[in-house]
């Protein structure tokens, strides 16, 4: 069997690449150890529950992503703009952009929450990444995101019971030690469009992206067990000819196939799903706003009624709750904890809420510590390379790093 390029590894990175060079003629196969597409974003459908691999949500306003998907087929529903922070007992303060929800501005504004000159401040930090380009953001010297957020005076309350709460979900690590240019490429994403989540599960997205290839482009349960100069060798002793290679596996089996290649560790998270029975209404304000514990009285750092926003991810009457821990551990012990502290953040009981899905993600980011470059190398040796590791850990930065290895091979094959 040949092909002009030999993709390895069908996640949103893989599929990229695909999508790009049979857009320009290339011949395209692409190699899956697994028996599906996507990679680390995939959903389980079970009695009629829809639950992602991870809290992951898509952003609208992801440029690269908005260029090559479909939105109206995807059916977004968007999450309830800004985030809710749980003070105390009967303290349940709602902060946002005040362009998108006025009302979840001006409920955020009690001193609980920061000083009125730091939340301007933040407000100002947030609007300068949102007009700037990636290329001007990327030029700004880099620096951790706290030491980014407290040199533009942003700390006391504001950093420490809200920023850091929240950006702990979204880097994964609690100390805000990622690069300032990540917290840039952040911002300007939530500023500029509402996360959101497709109408069957995040999987529709890589889903969409393999129908637009021929059919049999993929072929699944098939490994790699050695790359070649001009070939593949899979592990049931097969072998696929190829002008090109590229790589677009997770790190940690990209160093297994490229030779001193340099990947970056990894974030680990839990994702927990629970049926509440208690009134939607009355859990955060019966609606979509992620909620963060200001006080950090537990391991969950943010949890969110995902039915508010998307129905169809339950059963009809059915009120389901996503919550994130960081670290891999699904213990009896740690549930109880996570529903203890889902008590607090709610402000309801949870003793018989139903726990209908757990999913602990090894390798759910890779690191992005400073100093942080963007783009990362793809040409390694006689090998391309994709995947969120040599861009941004986010969709948008695996689905560019597609395109660029995609680009390059089309160079090389001079077919453009």
């Amino acid at each position: 069997m040949s092909a002009d390029v030999v993709v390895i590894g069908a996640g949103l990175a893989g599929l990229a690449a695909a999508r790009e060079l049979s857009i320009h003629g290339a011949h395209v196969t692409v190699l899956e150890a697994s028996d599906h597409v996507g990679g680390r974003v995939r959903t389980d459908h079970v009695d009629g529950i829809t639950m992602d691999h991870g809290f992951q949500v898509y952003n609208p306003a992801y440029p690269e992503a908005a260029r090559v998907l479909d939105h109206q087929a995807l059916d977004l529903h968007a999450l309830t703009p800004g985030i809710g922070v749980r003070l105390g007992q009967g303290k349940l303060a709602r902060l946002g952009d005040p362009r998108k929800n006025l009302r979840l501005s001006l409920g955020g504004l009690g001193l609980a929450t920061g000083s009125p000159l730091a939340k301007a401040k933040f407000v100002t930090y947030a609007l300068q990444a949102s007009r700037s380009s990636v290329a001007e953001l990327e030029a700004r010297p880099d620096m951790s995101a706290r030491e980014a957020l407290t040199t533009a005076g942003i700390h006391g309350d504001l950093l420490r019971k809200v920023i850091q709460p929240f950006l702990t979900g979204v880097f994964l690590e609690a100390e805000l030690n990622t690069s300032r240019h990540f917290l840039d490429l952040v911002l300007r994403s939530f500023v500029r469009g509402t996360p959101s989540l497709p109408a069957t599960g995040m999987q529709a997205i890589p889903e969409q992206l393999h129908h637009a290839l021929a059919p049999g482009t993929v072929r699944f349960n098939t490994s790699v067990a050695k790359i070649n100069n001009k070939s593949v060798t899979t592990t049931d002793d097969g072998r696929v000819n190829a002008k090109i290679v590229i790589v677009a596996t997770d790190p940690n089996v990209a160093a297994t196939l490229i030779p001193g290649i340099t990947t970056p560790s990894g974030r680990s998270v839990t994702t927990w799903y629970h049926l509440a029975d208690t009134a939607p209404q009355a859990l955060a304000f019966g609606e979509s706003l992620l909620l963060v514990d200001g006080n950090s009285t537990g391991p969950v750092i943010n949890t969110v009624v995902l039915t508010h926003a998307v129905p169809s991810y339950a059963q009809p009457g059915q009120t389901l709750i996503s919550s994130s821990t960081l670290g891999t551990d699904s213990s009896s012990e740690a549930e109880t904890a996570v529903r203890a502290q889902l008590a607090r953040i709610y402000g309801v009981s949870t003793r018989k809420w139903e726990q209908v899905g757990v999913y602990p993600i090894p390798y759910a980011l890779p690191a992005m510590l400073s100093p942080f470059t963007i783009r990362q190398p793809i040409e390694i040796g006689h090998v391309l390379v994709a995947g969120d590791h040599r861009d941004t850990g986010s969709i948008q930065g695996a689905m560019v790093s597609g395109r660029r290895a995609a680009q390059r091979a089309l160079e090389l094959l001079e077919l453009r």
